[in-house]
């Protein structure tokens, strides 16, 4: 047997059950053989004890003396049926069924003592008692009847009392076996209630005592409380049980620990990226909702000595020297007593080699200060660094370090940013400058010379005495003049003051068509089939630039009687077609304008959107300005300024007839 099967409490329940069942099949089974063995035993005693009253029967009829010869013979008969009825009872089955051949039987060894006595000497003296009781009734009473009537009286009270001595045993025998079967139940009866108890003890000590307490268990770990073991464990089954539970309520608690330990090391993760992504955004916000000043920078250093739990810090900003830089921004309070880290003796060990690294800086006596130095970079470009003091006790983690590191690349892209904007806006300052002076150059200085050269005209021809009539057309040269040049300055006042409000593109152009259309008479059409969102800003400067000027064109020059602006784009190839016609004269008879300083403008405001514009004549009549750009694969930061004087040069710019 395995060591389970020895202390199976299965194995004790069903030993306890196979033994109770033994003794009451036991207990049945000895009722059966007991009552078959005592089968008899009743009747064999009614039939051993009447053996004593007929021998006294037999001795009471032997007693009384006949009177008469009739009474003589009723008494032979009498006695002699006694005789017979004695000796039948004596060898009856009834008797002898109940005992056995061995003489080692107790009441077969006292009925073979009976029946032998009966046999040998009760039974001759009875015989010679009924002959000569049978001789006296023919003839007369003799001396053996007496004889054997005295002889009998004699030996009856010994033979009855070995008679009784065989019902005594008889009874005996009996009498034990009841006794046995009387003890055979007891003894059933109590191992049964015995075992019984036993098996109510086990039931409680070992099966109930054991359930409650590991049901107590399993509540309490139901409940989150994983320190209860149940003390219990054997080798049986619910031993096993509840070894099988304190291991189990020993992984559990490792489990939970293991488990609220991950909830905190979560939550803890969770609450550094939370403050990681307010640092971020707040950086982000920071820097992109206003204007860049130290005060942003001082507020973003401020966030992150509170976000990340560190001390006061500070931005060095470095030029073309990286041995010296300038603090742009610090949270940092100044101490008298302890020197200040940013000196320009300490750049070098501030700036590195433009990776991050800790600076230990004496302050006071004894103190070591930790400043986290961070590279603020950008695409390669090295602006400064970020100083952030660590709490002395403290060091920086590897999840810090990444966000001071993104915190200093958004500061690097902040001023990045910077530094394109105001170069792109001294660019544009420059670019437009230059567009003034050109345009200038083209118009009033053309214009500004050309009345020069009629001054020095008149005053040659004041000299002459006959130069009344070419003063005259001095003079009117000179008015004209003056008169274009006007007009070119209100032109060049118009073009500089032009602006686009919030409509875009497609209001300007319906507010300069109305322009036109009421100055000149001359109706004006529009036909804009352009998304507002498909084109920026300068682009629609660009084209509201051309627009006007092919429209001063139309009214000052084409004689026109009406005038159409279309703009179309070509989504197959992204091109964009700006196209105004006329009805005019056509700009092939005015060839002599082909140089005009307005097709400049016009050309210049083409090369900024990286196209180029057509002037032609129409077939059916008039000019059309024809302008086409690309959306896509265009350089728009190398676009180059063409000079007015190379036009002809670039092939920007084509007049055709």
């Amino acid at each position: 047997m395995t060591k389970l099967s020895k202390n199976s409490l299965l194995l004790h329940l069903g030993i306890a059950m196979a033994t109770i069942t033994t003794l009451a099949f036991v207990s049945m089974v000895s009722s059966v053989v007991i009552a078959e063995l005592t089968q008899g035993v009743a009747t064999a005693i009614n039939q051993a004890g009447s053996l004593r009253m007929q021998s006294y029967r037999i001795a009471s009829s032997l007693a009384h003396l006949p009177n008469s010869k009739v009474e003589s013979e009723t008494q032979w008969k009498k006695s002699s049926d006694l005789v017979e009825e004695f000796e039948s009872r004596l060898v009856h089955s009834r008797l002898v069924s109940v005992l056995s051949d061995n003489l080692s039987h107790a009441p077969s060894s006292a009925y073979a003592e009976v029946k032998q006595e009966w046999f040998e000497m009760i039974k001759p003296l009875l015989k010679r008692y009924l002959s000569a009781t049978n001789l006296a009734h023919q003839q007369t009473q003799t001396f053996d009847a007496n004889i054997a009537r005295v002889s009998y009286l004699e030996v009856v009270d010994p033979f009855v009392a070995k008679i009784h001595h065989m019902v005594k045993l008889l009874e005996n025998e009996a009498e034990s076996k009841i006794r046995l079967l009387r003890l055979i139940h007891i003894s059933s009866l109590f191992l049964t209630l015995l075992i019984a108890f036993t098996v109510m003890y086990l039931m409680k000590t070992r099966v109930q005592t054991p359930l409650y307490d590991l049901l107590d268990c399993a509540e309490r770990t139901r409940h989150g409380d994983f320190s209860k073991r149940t003390p219990y464990i054997g080798d049986d089954e619910l031993g096993q049980l509840g070894t099988a539970f304190n291991e189990m309520a020993n992984d559990l608690s490792k489990m939970y620990t293991d488990l609220e330990e991950r909830v905190n090391e979560k939550t803890s993760d969770l609450e550094r990226s939370n403050r990681s992504l307010e640092l971020l955004y707040n950086t982000t916000k920071t820097l992109n909702a206003a204007p860049i000043s130290d005060e942003i920078y001082n507020e973003l250093l401020n966030d992150i000595q509170n976000l990340l739990d560190v001390g006061p810090g500070s931005i060095c900003l470095t030029g073309q020297d990286p041995e010296r830089a300038f603090r742009m921004a610090s949270t940092r309070n100044p101490d008298e007593n302890v020197p200040d880290i940013c000196n320009p003796p300490n750049c070098p060990t501030c700036f590195g080699d433009g990776k991050s690294h800790c600076i230990k800086v004496q302050r006071g006596s004894n103190d070591l200060l930790c400043v986290h130095s961070t590279p603020i970079l950008h695409q390669d470009q090295h602006y400064g660094v970020l100083l952030t003091e660590i709490p002395k006790g403290k060091e920086l983690k590897a999840w810090q370090k990444r966000l001071l590191e993104a915190v200093a690349n958004h500061i690097g892209i902040a001023i990045d940013v910077t530094q394109r904007t105001n170069e792109g806006r001294r660019l544009m300052l420059l670019e437009e400058r230059s567009v003034i002076a050109r345009e200038l150059h083209d118009s009033l200085a053309q214009s500004l010379s050309y009345l020069k050269i009629q001054i020095t005209r008149l005053k040659l021809t004041l000299e002459q005495p006959d130069g009344y009539e070419k003063i005259k057309l001095i003079i009117d040269d000179m008015k004209s003049g003056t008169n274009s040049a006007y007009l070119q300055l209100r032109e060049l006042l118009t073009t500089f003051r032009l602006k686009m409000d919030g409509g875009g593109l497609s209001t300007a152009l319906s507010d300069t068509v109305k322009e036109f259309t009421n100055h000149s008479g001359i109706p004006i059409t529009l036909n804009n089939r352009l998304d507002k969102y498909l084109i920026d800003a300068s682009e629609e400067i660009h084209i509201l630039h051309v627009v006007r000027e092919a429209l001063s064109n139309v009214v000052r020059h084409s004689d026109a009687k009406s005038a159409q602006v279309r703009l179309n784009f070509d989504t197959k190839q992204n091109i964009i077609s700006v196209i105004i016609d006329d009805d005019g004269i056509g700009i092939c008879k005015k060839a002599e304008r082909v140089n005009h300083y307005g097709l400049a403008i016009m050309s210049e405001r083409a090369n900024g959107l990286g196209g180029e514009i057509n002037v032609a004549c129409r077939d059916e009549g008039g000019t059309r300005v024809l302008l086409k750009f690309q959306l896509q694969h265009r350089d728009r930061d190398n676009r180059r300024t063409l000079d007015p004087n190379n036009l002809a040069k670039t092939g920007k710019i084509q007049v055709t007839g």
